[in-house]
């Protein structure tokens, strides 16, 4: 019993060890283009253009649904 704990703690630290190290890495290096771009103001650019991108698909998918609803009322309905 003592040993399959031992060995699940060591287990669970060996996994969690590297990707704790890897998170801190990463957070010291911080991208330097997000800083130009927050800096210059482009980064709303960015966001805006994401924003107009995400809502183009959302408005997409949702006439996309009420086309396939008519034609599956229209096939019911034959």
């Amino acid at each position: 019993m003592k040993n399959s704990l031992r060995s699940f703690i060591l287990l669970v630290l060996g996994l969690l060890l590297p990707v704790w190290h890897a998170v801190a890495q990463s957070a010291a290096n911080a991208p330097e283009m997000a800083d130009t771009l927050r800096q210059d103001g482009k980064i709303y650019v960015v966001v805006a253009v994401i924003a107009v991108v995400l809502a183009g698909l959302l408005v997409y998918l949702i006439s996309l649904d009420r086309k396939l609803t008519r034609l599956e009322k229209e096939v019911h309905n034959r």
